[in-house]
């Protein structure tokens, strides 16, 4: 065994153990790489892992997309908010979320009473880099993608700020990404406990 793995698993076993019952829940824009972190930082910590949108998407057994296109966004929101709150109750785990669930109040409120929530940041050239890989966006179906991330930065940063914890990511590997939101975890959770 490695110093590496043995670190790991020490850090994992006090993330768990300053967490208790609580839920991880990540939040940001398309592209930040909630879905891929949020996995890994199920697996470093043995805790089950959840996807909102996949979750939407099996309730309703239809895509984001075409619930976008077919109920439009403030039903897919309201469909959204119930799908996490019930995900919250299924604790301890690790959520990610889709871009735009921290936006709403209530969905926000029900994160910070059940969970302790990180914002994954990224610039505007590594999210479009990831999310022009995918035509699947609902929100970028446009003539000019790139300004919509932009207005989206402009208008959620400031909300994604709330987030208990902010990591940057980057072209990295996710484990490397994953590591540092373990590490900002144990950290804001000490001091929150102490």
């Amino acid at each position: 065994m490695t110093n590496t793995t043995t670190t790991m698993r020490g850090a994992a076993a006090q993330l768990r153990q300053l967490l208790g019952d609580r839920v991880i829940v990540f939040v940001g824009l398309m592209g930040a790489g909630k879905t891929a972190i949020g996995r890994r930082v199920s697996q470093l910590a043995g805790m089950p892992f959840a996807d909102s949108d996949h979750e939407i998407e099996q309730a309703s057994r239809m895509s984001v997309a075409d619930l976008f296109e077919a109920y439009g966004e403030a039903e897919f929101r309201a469909l959204e908010q119930r799908v996490i709150t019930r995900l919250l109750q299924e604790r301890p785990g690790v959520i990610s979320t889709g871009g735009g669930a921290f936006m709403n109040d209530d969905t926000r409120a029900a994160i910070a009473e059940a969970g302790v929530s990180v914002w994954l940041k990224a610039d505007i050239d590594v999210l479009m880099a990831r999310v022009m890989k995918k035509q699947t966006r609902p929100l970028l179906k446009t003539s000019d993608p790139r300004a919509v991330m932009e207005s989206l930065m402009e208008a959620r940063y400031p909300v994604y700020a709330r987030a208990d914890v902010t990591v940057n990511t980057r072209d990295d590997r996710r484990e490397v990404i994953a590591d540092e939101v373990m590490a900002a975890l144990v950290a804001h959770l000490s001091e929150k406990n102490a």
